[in-house]
Order: structure tokens, then C-alpha cells, then sequence
């Protein structure tokens, strides 16, 4: 299975030492580190400062000092998490044949999530600090980006075979919204593996697009398409024979 590229993570640079020989970058991300957990757990509301530098193990004017405050304390952990999915996501767009990007992606989103649960948990939860900070606003901004890239995908791929490129846009949020609904469920059970689960989204993405179609309709119970409406044939009325008498032609045999 191929790997998914991703930035290094900046937290594991953060050293484990005495607070007095952290340096201000370390310290820095040592604080995002703790608040990213906190505001996951209980939200932005339910989480103080005094509790993130209590957790860090530094007082409270040292958060202020780093942040402002705790608005912007979360809006640098929104900003973060949305930087390195959108750089995981992004990176497995580009520059890759139509069915491993698809792999790439449903992979990226289920590394992300796999290695990062705190940071999904606060972008997926909606909350807003009334100052402009809104995860669920911008984990929607990222899946609205990637379908725009999966709708130029689909849009060439549906010219080359006949189809209609006006539904790439139809076919790109479904696609988008399966993944995404999909990885949503498996950070809460685990299993199968990650490699199992996008393999088998791409599995029903791919061979889905390869059967598609070209003008799908509805069914009835009988699983048939509904019959055709027949035409009205029109009558030569002055052929149409009078009340009454037969219409076979003399001579002829009924």
C-alpha cells in the first residue's frame, strides 16, 4: 500500500525537558499541543486558561503571552489542523493517475484522522468563538475544495467517454461525501484496518464510475425502467368503418 505524504509533525520537535530549557518555539508548541487535547475533549467553551497552563505546567501569563487569549490560542489550533489535512489531501490530488488519486485521498483523510484525533474532533465539532473561529466552517471549506478538484477530474474523464460534464459536480459530492461520511465512522470503531477501508471505498468509487450509466433512470417495483408511453397512431376517419357494419374488406375472408 502506498504511504501518504504529510508534513512532519512540529509536536514531535517539542522537547521533554525542565521548563527553563524550553525555548519560546518549544514552549509555543507545547501549549498548542495541550489545548488541542483540552478543546477536543470539552470544547472551547469548557476549557480555561488557567487549566491549559495548569496542564503545561506554566502560568497563566506565559499563555497570554504566547496567544492573547484563549480565542487565540484556538483559532492558531484551527489553523493548524486545517494546514496539514489540507496539505495531506492536496498533495493526493495532484500528480497522480485518476484511481490512485482516489486511493490517496480516502487514504490521506483516514491517516489525518488516525494520528490526529483531537485536531478532526475540533474541526468536525462546529463550535465558534464569536470572533470569526469556526472548525466546522473550515473542515466544510476543505471538503468543498476537494470536490472542486474531484469535479475537474470527473469533468475531463466524462467528455473522453460521452457523458454529460455538467453532473461532474453531482458525481464529485457524492464521491467526497461517501469518504468523508465514511472515515467519520471508522474513527469511531477502528476497524478494519485503514488500507481495508480505502480499498474498498475506492473499490465502490472506481468500478462505480467504470459501470456508469450515460442516462440513468428510475425503476419500478420489477426492477425494470418504466415502459415507454406508446405514441397515439392517427386514424384516417375516412377509413374507419360505419356503426355497425364490418370492416372487412368484400370478398375477403373474416
Amino acid at each position: 500500500m502506498a504511504s501518504v505524504s504529510r508534513p512532519r509533525e512540529a509536536a514531535e520537535q517539542v522537547a521533554r525537558a525542565p521548563r527553563a530549557r524550553m525555548t519560546g518555539a518549544q514552549r509555543r508548541l507545547q501549549l498548542i499541543e495541550v489545548a488541542r487535547g483540552l478543546f477536543a475533549e470539552r470544547g472551547f467553551e469548557g476549557t480555561s486558561i488557567e487549566e491549559i497552563a495548569q496542564r503545561a505546567g506554566v502560568s497563566k501569563p506565559i499563555v497570554y503571552e504566547h496567544f492573547g487569549g484563549k480565542e487565540g490560542l484556538y483559532a492558531v489550533v484551527v489553523d493548524r489542523e486545517m494546514e496539514t489535512l489540507l496539505e495531506m489531501v492536496t498533495s493526493s490530488l495532484s500528480n497522480n493517475r485518476s484511481l490512485y488519486r482516489i486511493q490517496q485521498v480516502a487514504l490521506a483523510l483516514l491517516t489525518y484522522m488516525e494520528e490526529r484525533p483531537d485536531g478532526f474532533a475540533i474541526l468536525v465539532r462546529g463550535e465558534s468563538t464569536g470572533e470569526g473561529v469556526d472548525g466546522h466552517t473550515r473542515y466544510g471549506s476543505l471538503l468543498n475544495d476537494a470536490i472542486s478538484q474531484v469535479e475537474h477530474i470527473l469533468a475531463g474523464d466524462f467528455e473522453r467517454r460521452g457523458f454529460d460534464p455538467s453532473l461532474a459536480p453531482l458525481y464529485a459530492q457524492a464521491l467526497v461525501g461517501m469518504v468523508s461520511v465514511t472515515a467519520q465512522w471508522w474513527l469511531d470503531v477502528r476497524e478494519p484496518s485503514k488500507e481495508v477501508v480505502a480499498a474498498h471505498l475506492v473499490n465502490l468509487c472506481w468500478n462505480g464510475l467504470t459501470g456508469l450509466d450515460a442516462e440513468p433512470v428510475l425503476v419500478g417495483p420489477d426492477n425494470q425502467p418504466p415502459a415507454a408511453t406508446p405514441e397515439a397512431v392517427p386514424t384516417d376517419a375516412s377509413s374507419e368503418a360505419p356503426s355497425g357494419e364490418s370492416s372487412v374488406a368484400p370478398g375477403s375472408s373474416a
